[in-house]
C-alpha cells in the first residue's frame, strides 16, 4: 500500500523550488494547474524510461525544497512525487533517512552543532548547553546535535544553515557560544573562514607532492593551477592512451586511500574492460568518518586537481561522466568545486571536446545529506539513484553493475588527486615513494590533544610517533585512536607503529582513512566510547539484523557500565564481545563489521573498564 498525502498542497515557494530545478511541469499529472492546461493535456502522462530515468532527481528536489523552506511538507513531497512520478511511500523513506532533512515543520535556521569525538574532547557538551541556554524556543533556530562536521582541525565546530532563496551558510570552528549563535541568527555577518592553508602545517614546503599547491595557488584561479603544473597530467593521459595510464596506476602500487586498500589500477582495468555501456566515475567526498577532514581540504584548497584527475579515471575507463558525491555539510567545498567545474567547462576542459582530443566528458555534482553510510560505494549509488542509501549485495560488483546498473569505477578524492603525480613523475619514481607494499604518499588527518591539528603528508613508512612529534602532542598522552571511529586504539608505548597498511595490520590495528586522533588524560575514555557506539547507532542503515541490533545493544551495554569498572563491568564486557562477533560476522557491509572495533582495542589494548 502506497503513502496518501490527502489534500496537502505545496506552498508557492515550495512549488518554486521543485520548478527550478525541474524546469516547469508538462501536464497537469505532473502537478501543473488544471485551469492553465489545455483539456487534451489531462490524459497525458510521463511513463516508462522517461519516468525512470528522472528518479535519480529525488535526492536533489528534497535538497532544493530543504534549501529553500527548511523542512520537507507533505504538499511538497506530494509535488515532487508527481513531478518525477516517484511513489509517494518511496520519496517519504528517502527524505527521512538523511539526518539534514526533516519532514516536520522547523525554524528556517537550523544550527548543527558537532558532538562527536574531536569535538567532544574540546568541550563540546558546554558549547551545545551555553547555545541552547541563549536560543530558546522563540529564536527561530533549532539546535541539532549531530555528528562530525568534518572540521575536526578547528573543533569544537558549528554550521549554521538559513534557508532561503539563496540558503545561506556559515561556519563557526573553533566555537564559542557568542560566535556560533552569530552565525546562526546572521550568517551573513559571520567572519569568513580560515583559508584552506590554515588546516595544512607543512602549507608550502616544496617537497610536498599531494599538498604542494594548498595555500600557494588561488584555488578560484584556472589560470593560477594551470601556472603551477595544472592539466600536465591530463595531457600526458592522452600521450599514453587508456591502456597506457592504466599501466602506470597500475605499476605505481596505487590502493584506495579510503581504507579498503584496493588496487586502483585492477579496478580501471576491470570497468575499462566491461563490455557493457556507459561507464560511470564516482568521487565519493562524502568522508563521513569522525576525524576525518583530508578531502574537504583539497577540494577548497586545490579543487581543479579533483577535476582533471576525475577526467584522467574517465578517459582511462572509457566513462563520458563523472559523479562528484559531496557531502552535505562542506558548503564551501561545494561552492568551490561548482566554480571549478564552470570554469573547466568554459575553458574547454570539461564538455564535448576535452582539450581538443575529441573525447566527451562531463562531472555533475550530487550533495549528500548527511548520511554515514553513504560512504559504501553501494550505498552511495543508490542514493544518487533517488533511493534510500543502503548498501547492496556483492556481487555483482561495481566494476560490473554499479551506478544505473551500469560498469562504475568509484574513488575518493585522495586516491584520485594521487593519479597526477603518477603521470607527471611516472609509475617508478611514485613507487619509490614509501615501502615496497604501500607506495607514494599519504595524508594524515590529525586531531585532539596535540598543538598544531591539521593535514600532514608524508610517506608511508614513517611511525606514528614521527607524525605526533609534527603535530606537537601534548603531554599526558592518554591513547590514540587510528582510522576513526571504526578504527582501533593503541597506546602510547606503541608509537613506533610504521603507518602503512601492512604495518598497522600486523600491529593488530588499522590504517582507515587515515585518521589520527589523539586524547590526553583529561579525556574520560569510557564515556568516549559511549560517543563511538551512539554513533554507529544512529548511522546504521537498519538494513540488516546483525548492525540494526547490534548497534543498540552495544550502545545500551557501554551505557550501564560507562561509570563502572572491573567485576561490576564483566558481564557487560562478555555481552560486549558476543554482540562485536556477531557484527563483525553476519553484517552486511563495513559499518556493522567494524562497528566494534574501537571498543574491542580500548577494552584489550587500554584496560578502559579495569
Amino acid at each position: 500500500m502506497d503513502l496518501h498525502f490527502g489534500d496537502s498542497k505545496p506552498t508557492d515557494e515550495e512549488r518554486a523550488a521543485v520548478d527550478a530545478l525541474l524546469g516547469p511541469p508538462d501536464s497537469s499529472w505532473e502537478g501543473a494547474d488544471r485551469d492553465e492546461m489545455r483539456a487534451a493535456d489531462l490524459r497525458w502522462a510521463r511513463g516508462g524510461h522517461a519516468a525512470r530515468d528522472r528518479r535519480d532527481q529525488l535526492l536533489p528536489g528534497l535538497h532544493a525544497i530543504n534549501d529553500r523552506v527548511g523542512w520537507i511538507s507533505e504538499g511538497a513531497l506530494d509535488y515532487l512525487c508527481r513531478r518525477l512520478t516517484v511513489p509517494p511511500a518511496e520519496a517519504y523513506g528517502v527524505a527521512t533517512f538523511y539526518a539534514m532533512f526533516s519532514v516536520r515543520p522547523r525554524p528556517a535556521t537550523v544550527l548543527h552543532v558537532c558532538t562527536d569525538l574531536a569535538c567532544a574532547a574540546a568541550g563540546a557538551s558546554e558549547l551545545c548547553a551555553g547555545i541552547e541556554s541563549r536560543l530558546g524556543p522563540g529564536s527561530g533556530v533549532a539546535v541539532q546535535r549531530g555528528p562530525c562536521l568534518g572540521l575536526c582541525e578547528r573543533a569544537p565546530a558549528a554550521l549554521a544553515v538559513k534557508a532561503g532563496d539563496p540558503v545561506r551558510t556559515a561556519v563557526s570552528a573553533p566555537a564559542t557560544v557568542a560566535e556560533a549563535v552569530l552565525a546562526a541568527s546572521a550568517p551573513d555577518s559571520a567572519p569568513e573562514e580560515p583559508a584552506a592553508a590554515m588546516a595544512v602545517p607543512q602549507s608550502g614546503d616544496p617537497s610536498l607532492t599531494l599538498l604542494r599547491r594548498v595555500g600557494v595557488v588561488d584555488p578560484a584561479s584556472l589560470d593560477d593551477y594551470r601556472a603551477h603544473g595544472g592539466y600536465t597530467a591530463l595531457r600526458r593521459a592522452f600521450e599514453l592512451g587508456p591502456a597506457g595510464v592504466i599501466r602506470e596506476v597500475t605499476d605505481s602500487g596505487l590502493v584506495g586511500r579510503g581504507g579498503a586498500a584496493f588496487p586502483t589500477g585492477r579496478k580501471w582495468q576491470a570497468t575499462a574492460s566491461q563490455p557493457d555501456h556507459p561507464h560511470y566515475v564516482v568521487c565519493n567526498a562524502d568522508e563521513s568518518e569522525p576525524g576525518t577532514f583530508k578531502d574537504r581540504v583539497l577540494m577548497e584548497g586545490d579543487p581543479y586537481a579533483l577535476v582533471e584527475a576525475m577526467t584522467i579515471a574517465g578517459y582511462a575507463t572509457g566513462a563520458h561522466r563523472g559523479y562528484l558525491y559531496l557531502r552535505g555539510e562542506y558548503p564551501r567545498a561545494t561552492r568551490r568545486m561548482r566554480h571549478a567545474l564552470d570554469q573547466a567547462r568554459a575553458r574547454g576542459l570539461l564538455g564535448d571536446d576535452v582539450l581538443g582530443q575529441g573525447y566527451a566528458f562531463d562531472i555533475e555534482i550530487r550533495r549528500g545529506a548527511g548520511a554515514y553510510i553513504c560512504g559504501e560505494e553501494t550505498a552511495l549509488f543508490n542514493s544518487i539513484e533517488g533511493r534510500r542509501g543502503e548498501p547492496r549485495s556483492k556481487p555483482p560488483f561495481p566494476v560490473e553493475k554499479g551506478l544505473f546498473g551500469k560498469p562504475t569505477v568509484e574513488n575518493n578524492v585522495e586516491t584520485l588527486v594521487n593519479v597526477l603525480p603518477i603521470l607527471t613523475m611516472g609509475a617508478p619514481a611514485y613507487a619509490a615513494i614509501g615501502t615496497e607494499r604501500s607506495t607514494g604518499p599519504k595524508l594524515f588527518c590529525v586531531s585532539g590533544s596535540v598543538e598544531r591539528p591539521g593535514i600532514y603528508e608524508l610517506p608511508f613508512g614513517a611511525t606514528l610517533g614521527e607524525l605526533l612529534a609534527l603535530a606537537g602532542v601534548r603531554g599526558g598522552l592518554r591513547a590514540v585512536l587510528l582510522g576513526g571511529a571504526a578504527g582501533g586504539f593503541v597506546r602510547p608505548d606503541e608509537l613506533d607503529i610504521p603507518l602503512t597498511f601492512e604495518g598497522t595490520r600486523e600491529a593488530g590495528t588499522t590504517l582507515g582513512s587515515g585518521v589520527v586522533m589523539a586524547f590526553d588524560d583529561t579525556i574520560p575514555l569510557p564515556r568516549l566510547l559511549l560517543r563511538v557506539a551512539e554513533f554507529f547507532r544512529d548511522e546504521s542503515c537498519g538494513q540488516c539484523v546483525p548492525c540494526r541490533v547490534g548497534t543498540v545493544r552495544q550502545e545500551e551495554a557501554l551505557r550501564r557500565i560507562v561509570d563502572r569498572t572491573g567485576a561490576a563491568a564483566a558481564d557487560d564486557i562478555a555481552l560486549l564481545r558476543e554482540v562485536g562477533r556477531a557484527m563483525r560476522d553476519a553484517s552486511i557491509c563495513g559499518l556493522g563489521q567494524t562497528a566494534w572495533n574501537a571498543v574491542e582495542s580500548a577494552i584489550d589494548r587500554l584496560g578502559a573498564y579495569e
